[in-house]
């Protein structure tokens, strides 16, 4: 990677517009398969804010549907998650996950904590196909790309909360927002208050070997209903 290279993928990020793809200038210079680019627990929840390819959704997904994996360990601990063997790894603190991504064939994923100040807002977690360790100086560079793309991504989480507050319809391909809302009809159904619905539905999905977006879609359009729920029909 040039040096040229590495300073005009800063510069795309600290002056990406608001449509702009936040992901392309970390596949422009960093030796990785893909990217994905998420928001992470409070206050703006679990979301996709961009997605090199649907490997990457997935990634995503897996993480936010069982609440643990390198992206939760690297927002918390807000330090960089390195896994460069995920067929080999035998990793204790997300082992759920950890099955997940080794059937969908990741080879290596890495996250990178976006913070700006005291507030944490989610990661960066790229991934290889074959199993591959990072450099050190790659580790660096892609530290100074997350924080770079930390305030895009802060000012869009805020600008996307004004607009769902005001009443706007949100139309970002990655919303969530279905999740949260069959948890709230979980809650009212079961009378468990919102964030064990949540779990529920969460344990339910995965049980049935679904993503938690397709139950929850089922749980909006009434086809699923926990009100007497014996197991079937998930």
């Amino acid at each position: 990677m040039s040096a040229e290279g590495f300073i005009d993928a800063v510069a795309a990020l600290y002056g990406a517009g608001d449509q702009d793809d936040l992901c392309a200038p970390f596949l422009s210079v960093l030796p990785v398969t893909g990217v994905a680019i998420s928001t992470l627990g409070e206050p703006f929840g679990p979301e996709t804010v961009c997605a090199s390819d649907s490997t990457a959704v997935r990634l995503d997904e897996i993480q936010f549907d069982l609440g643990e994996g390198p992206s939760w360990d690297a927002m918390r601990s807000r330090l960089p998650v390195l896994e460069p063997d995920l067929q080999a790894s035998t990793s204790e603190h997300w082992p759920v996950t950890l099955m997940a991504l080794q059937v969908i064939h990741l080879g290596a994923v890495f996250a990178f904590p976006m913070h700006v100040g005291t507030l944490n807002i989610g990661t960066v977690d790229l991934y290889n196909r074959a199993a591959t360790a990072l450099a050190g100086d790659v580790v660096a560079d892609a530290a100074a790309l997350t924080e770079a793309v930390s305030r895009q991504v802060l000012h869009r989480a805020l600008a996307r909360r004004e607009d769902t507050g005001a009443g706007a319809h949100d139309v970002s391909r990655y919303s969530r927002r279905e999740i949260y809302q069959a948890s709230g009809m979980v809650a009212a159904q079961t009378g468990a208050d919102v964030n064990d619905a949540l779990l529920l539905l969460r344990a339910s999905a995965y049980t049935a070997g679904r993503t938690v977006r397709d139950l929850a879609n089922n749980v909006i359009h009434r086809t699923v209903d926990f009100t007497d729920r014996d197991g079937s029909g998930f």
